[in-house]
């Protein structure tokens, strides 16, 4: 569009914003609504028992299953490189979530909150499964 002003013509430059906000706002609800889904771990099946909820979208997640197999957040570590994982993670400055089978004994689950105090980790959670309700 040309612009005449005293008989030169110039270019108007103004810029469009609308179409720059809609993508804005279309990759924010993207965002949103993807995030709670991005959490890592495995697929254990935890004990029943009655408590208090944890939110654990603000953590970090270690998973253990039964075969002992060991995830620090998304990515399986083997155990020799608990403690580094843990550091790379950042678990000494946020929350850690501890989600392991029922089948893991006990021994290793305390071995496992041992290497992560040691590792520096302060908020340690321990996450359950309400029990089923009777029909």
């Amino acid at each position: 569009m040309m612009v005449s002003r005293g008989g030169r013509g110039r270019p108007l430059a103004e810029i469009n914003v609308t179409p720059l906000v809609d993508v804005v706002l279309v990759l924010l609800i993207i965002f949103m609504v993807t995030a709670p889904f991005l959490q890592g771990g495995l697929e254990v099946d935890l004990p029943k028992v009655s408590s208090k909820g944890l939110d654990v979208k603000e953590g970090l997640i270690v998973s253990v299953r039964g075969d002992l197999t060991l995830a620090v957040g998304p990515d399986i570590v083997p155990p020799a490189r608990f403690e580094a994982a843990l550091a790379s993670a950042g678990a000494k400055d946020r929350p850690v979530f501890l989600k392991a089978d029922q089948s893991v004994p006990y021994g290793t689950i305390v071995d496992y909150i041992a290497r992560m105090r040691r590792a520096g980790v302060v908020q340690l959670g321990l996450v359950t499964e309400p029990p089923a309700r009777p029909r």
